[in-house]
């Protein structure tokens, strides 16, 4: 009798502090959640309307594209060494992504670099960036940002990065 007591009160111990542990991981936070910033700087904002004229209908910028989303991580490497190859794309983003209108295939990043990425840990992450592009094949534009930008500028900008051939606007590779 004393060891199915024993065992009824560790019975009800485990099931109470599996109750708790649910409750901490599902709702006894609630939703702490609260409307975030815009998406975009004022800076960004500016730059994304030139971008969007500057590409023109064949193709379609989007903003705030994470590097996972647009790189995968080779199969073959261990779980750890997959999982950390990830992690370090997982978090990071484009400013934007210029896709084909017809198929939204990528076919290039654009990154507007401001005064903040004068710092050390900005200028890793940028390395990181290009290093992605540069292995992955995807074209790399790097804008510096300023008061204001040309759309025919920011074209043939844009042009050059995805060697289009600009008499036909067709890319060449």
């Amino acid at each position: 009798m004393t060891w199915i007591l024993l065992f009824a009160f560790l019975v009800v111990i485990v099931v109470l502090l599996l109750l708790k542990k649910q409750s901490t991981h599902t709702g006894s936070i609630g939703f702490p959640y609260q409307r975030g910033k815009p998406l975009f700087s004022e800076a960004e904002r500016s730059f994304l309307g030139v971008l969007d004229q500057a590409v023109g209908a064949d193709y379609r910028v989007f903003g705030k594209v994470r590097l996972a989303d647009v790189a995968t991580v080779k199969s073959g490497l261990s779980n750890s060494a997959r999982q950390g190859a990830f992690n370090r794309i997982a978090y990071k983003h484009f400013d934007y992504v210029v896709c084909r209108a017809g198929d939204f295939s990528v076919i290039c990043a654009v990154e507007l670099n401001d005064k903040s990425h004068a710092s050390r840990k900005a200028q890793d992450r940028d390395e990181l960036v290009a290093n992605v592009c540069r292995v992955i094949a995807l074209p790399l534009l790097v804008v510096p940002a300023k008061a204001a930008y040309s759309p025919e500028e920011a074209r043939t900008q844009f042009l050059a990065a995805i060697a289009v051939n600009p008499a036909s606007n067709r890319i060449d590779s």
